[in-house]
């Protein structure tokens, strides 16, 4: 399958796990400049894509029509943890729409954040559609459904011109043709696209960079500057996204996937990095990804310690005892 093993555990000194993938590292040419593995994996994008998904909103100009803030515009690229102020910026999306949250077709979960924090829900709790980590996206969708007039009940069809517009916007976004893109249908209910990693990682460089895209520029810039001007609202507390947005200090634009995705461009650099862990372990995931960024230089000695949670190389056991190590096992070659 030519994918790379990138993250190894050991227990008692002795190997007992590895974690395949593939790592993809491009510019905003399209260049890929450095990689492991199959840099070309065929991946679902998974919740990645959330920011690529609101373009058709931001290209017609509905953030402004509606009267978006820049917190709103970061909730519809969250997969957020449920938590108070996520659920309230959903509602106020939907109230701008002049819809409820029974129009929502992404579906109702436990809020993420008990998961995160590890916590057992209350027994008594209440929840809705909008703690659904999905709901600011979802949100979005039926906003541009109101600004053009259609149907809401089936927005999330394939088939629903939403849909053939997020479609159209992604594949623009990634540099392929709309055929080429995997549909598949995500945790939400929402199409969802694969395709290479490499052209993964290009959307999320030109997402990046901002204005500076010919294409989408403005709409890239209102994204990428709401998704870390709030990447609390992108994740919530005690999450990925946030502690990367926060160590990436303005610069960096990420985003978790389910099954083992991250993505993360730099505005700086013009240039992202796309990563796939075969066996969708979290760990493996974002140890994979501290590293990667290490490799490239894009870590100075602070970020190194704001990340090392993340990196995570002692295994811990319930009562705190080290029982082994975990490590990154690849070197990226450059192109």
């Amino acid at each position: 399958m030519n994918l790379a093993p990138l993250i190894e555990l050991t227990r008692g000194g002795t190997l007992e796990c590895i974690h395949f993938g593939a790592i993809a590292v491009v510019n905003t040419r399209g260049k890929l400049t450095a990689h492991a593995g199959d840099p070309h994996w065929l991946t679902f994008s998974r919740s990645t894509l959330k920011a690529l998904q609101a373009l058709p909103f931001l290209e017609a100009g509905g953030h402004r029509q509606f009267g978006y803030s820049t917190e709103q515009v970061a909730l519809l690229c969250a997969s957020h943890n449920g938590e108070a102020k996520h659920v309230s910026t959903a509602q106020s999306m939907l109230d701008q729409a002049g819809l409820t949250y029974k129009a929502l077709r992404c579906g109702c979960h436990v809020p993420s954040i008990f998961a995160t924090l590890e916590q057992a829900p209350p027994t008594d709790l209440v929840y809705d559609e909008r703690h659904n980590n999905c709901s600011g996206k979802h949100a979005g969708f039926l906003t541009y459904c109101v600004q053009h007039g259609l149907s809401l009940d089936d927005y999330i069809e394939p088939n629903h011109p939403l849909q053939q517009a997020v479609r159209r916007d992604v594949a623009r976004a990634v540099g392929m043709d709309e055929q080429d893109l995997r549909m598949g249908i995500d945790g939400c209910s929402a199409p969802n696209y694969a395709m290479p990693l490499s052209r993964l990682a290009y959307g999320y460089a030109r997402l990046a960079s901002g204005e500076r895209d010919a294409e989408f520029g403005a709409s890239f810039a209102t994204l990428s500057e709401a998704m870390t001007t709030h990447p609390d609202l992108v994740s919530g507390a005690g999450r990925n996204d946030l502690a990367f947005m926060q160590a990436g200090r303005g610069d960096w634009v990420t985003k978790v996937g389910a099954d083992g995705v991250q993505v993360v461009g730099s505005k700086s650099r013009g240039e992202a990095l796309a990563i796939k862990i075969i066996d969708a372990n979290k760990p493996a995931l974002f140890a994979a990804t501290v590293a990667t960024l290490d490799q490239l230089g894009w870590l100075d000695d602070a970020q190194r310690e704001a990340l090392a949670p993340w990196r995570a190389t002692t295994l811990s056991n319930a009562r705190g005892l080290t029982v082994g190590e975990r490590r990154p096992v690849f070197q990226l070659q450059t192109n």
